[in-house]
């Protein structure tokens, strides 16, 4: 979506809204679409004493797996994010400011970067998470397995014994 924001560069105190939303439900992450649904994305920028800036805010379900029992995961996640915005940019390149030449932003692009840029690296289904059995792959937040999952590294035997 183009956001036209020759009424915000205009004038001091000018301000302007915007509401959509953006499907990213062929954006793969990891191997997989966890974009269920389409994210809603509220965007307001505002002329403050000459400066112009966005704040984006984008709010949206996200499905995956846990990172450690591979259980599935739905979270309904919201971001803000907060750009300044300038007709030109005086050096060659500033990631302070997003340059709009003819006064309108590409809300989509930045959007869906601003998103895969905040996301999480690591989800787990809870903090405690206890992950699979290394032996037999149950899922140990269910109960134990009764695996002995203790690895002794044969090279550090000799100081095991010593220990005990």
């Amino acid at each position: 979506m183009l956001f036209d924001l020759t009424q915000v560069f205009s004038a001091d105190g000018a301000s302007s809204e915007v509401s959509t939303s953006l499907d990213m439900s062929a954006t793969e992450v990891w191997g997989s679409h966890p974009f269920t649904s389409p994210v809603a994305v509220y965007a307001k920028a505002q002329n403050t004493a000459g400066m112009v800036s966005i704040t984006i805010t984008a709010e949206f379900d996200y499905d995956t797996h846990c990172d450690r029992c591979f259980d599935e995961i739905r979270e309904h996640m919201k971001y803000t994010f907060t750009h300044k915005l300038i007709e030109a940019l005086e050096e060659e390149y500033n990631d302070d400011y997003i340059e709009t030449p003819d006064r309108t932003l590409q809300l989509d692009e930045l959007v869906s970067s601003d998103i895969l840029l905040e996301l999480p690296s690591k989800f787990l289904c809870k903090r405690d998470c206890q992950g699979l059995c290394i032996k037999c792959g149950h899922n140990l937040n269910l109960g134990d397995c009764g695996c002995n999952r203790q690895n002794v590294d044969i090279r550090l035997e000799q100081l095991r014994q010593l220990l005990d």
